[in-house]
Order: structure tokens, then C-alpha cells, then sequence
């Protein structure tokens, strides 16, 4: 069984990965670049002192860093306990056409750290600009905007040749549930804060 999903992910990560154009691969590449961020990271932070104050935002942005500690950390802790080689280290996938944009990085790839890191920060964040009670177009507009980068970062993993599909999605989940916890801590520390 497992060897079944492995190939069907190396068959679906190959498909995605050939999708690719020398237009795009420049894209991906900028999507997969965490220093090409920094500038959202600030403006995201500076906009969450603006609607809530210095006290909420210093909650949240706390926050935002350990859910990134937590979704880095949890990747390094199973990417080593599961030993599943990156798609840039697979005979087959290199065989049968794999494209690799950058690096290879080190060996292990499961699950993918920038999927998690992208999906934890979306949602922990909005969850934070949801702590004002009124819903305006901005605050809905932020909502499909970091959610469509979080998807593209981590797509663009795939794009790289770093990582399979499957390393994607748990990568996505995992990231979801790190960014919900710690966006509910947020909530009640400013709750608290704000009593």
C-alpha cells in the first residue's frame, strides 16, 4: 500500500512538475525564496499594529513566530525520523524528466517546511486581524490573498523538484493546525490583555 502511494506521488509530483515553462521558472523560484518575503512579513506586522494596537500585535506577532518555530521545527523532526529522499535525489524522478530549479538541499524531504511555514502564518495572521470585530473588504481581501500565496509557496515546492505533492499537503496541514493553535492562543492572550 505504501509503496503504491509513493509511486502515484512520484507520478502526480512528476505531471506538476512538467508543467513548468522558462517563464515560470522564474516565478517559482521567487514563491520558493523565504528572504523575497520579508517585505509582507513587515507589512503584515505593520498593519496589525495600525488595527489592533502595540499590546494585541505584540501578542500576534509572537505568535507568528512560534507557529514558524513550531511548523520549521516539526518538518526538521520528521524529515529525519522518516528519511524519505527529496525528488532531486530519486533515480527515477531524475530518469523520467524531473526539472530541479535550485539547490538540492539536504536529503529528506517529508514533510515540506515551506508548505507548513506559508499555510501556519495565513492563517495564524488572519485569525489576529480577525480579533476586531468588524469584517471590511480589506480584512476579506487579506483572507483570499495570503491564503493564495501560502498555496503558490508551496506549489512552487513541488515546481523546485524539492519536494513530492504528498510532502505539500502535509506540509499544508500540518501548518493549518500549528497556525490554528497558536492563533487561538493569540486570541486569548488579547483577550485577557484587552479585559
Amino acid at each position: 500500500m505504501t509503496g503504491a502511494l509513493h509511486t502515484l506521488d512520484q507520478d502526480v509530483s512528476l505531471w506538476i512538475n512538467g508543467l513548468r515553462s522558462p517563464f515560470t521558472d522564474g516565478l517559482w523560484q521567487l514563491f520558493s525564496d523565504k528572504t523575497f518575503w520579508f517585505p509582507m512579513y513587515a507589512l503584515v506586522l505593520f498593519f496589525l499594529v495600525r488595527r489592533l494596537g502595540w499590546k494585541k500585535a505584540l501578542a500576534c506577532t509572537l505568535a507568528l513566530i512560534l507557529t514558524i518555530v513550531l511548523c520549521d521545527q516539526s518538518a526538521n523532526l520528521l524529515k529525519n525520523s522518516v528519511g524519505r529522499l527529496r525528488p532531486c535525489y530519486s533515480l527515477r524522478m531524475l530518469r523520467e524528466g524531473l526539472h530541479v530549479l535550485e539547490g538540492r538541499g539536504s536529503f529528506f524531504g517529508f514533510f515540506s517546511a515551506h508548505a507548513a511555514n506559508a499555510f501556519g502564518f495565513a492563517l495564524c495572521s488572519l485569525q489576529c486581524f480577525r480579533l476586531q470585530p468588524s469584517r471590511t473588504p480589506a480584512q476579506r481581501g487579506y483572507g483570499w490573498f495570503i491564503f493564495a500565496w501560502a498555496f503558490l509557496v508551496s506549489l512552487s515546492r513541488v515546481f523546485a523538484g524539492k519536494h513530492y505533492l504528498g510532502d505539500v499537503l502535509v506540509g499544508t496541514l500540518v501548518g493549518l493546525l500549528w497556525g490554528w493553535l497558536l492563533g487561538l492562543l493569540a486570541r486569548r492572550v488579547c483577550a485577557i490583555w484587552g479585559s
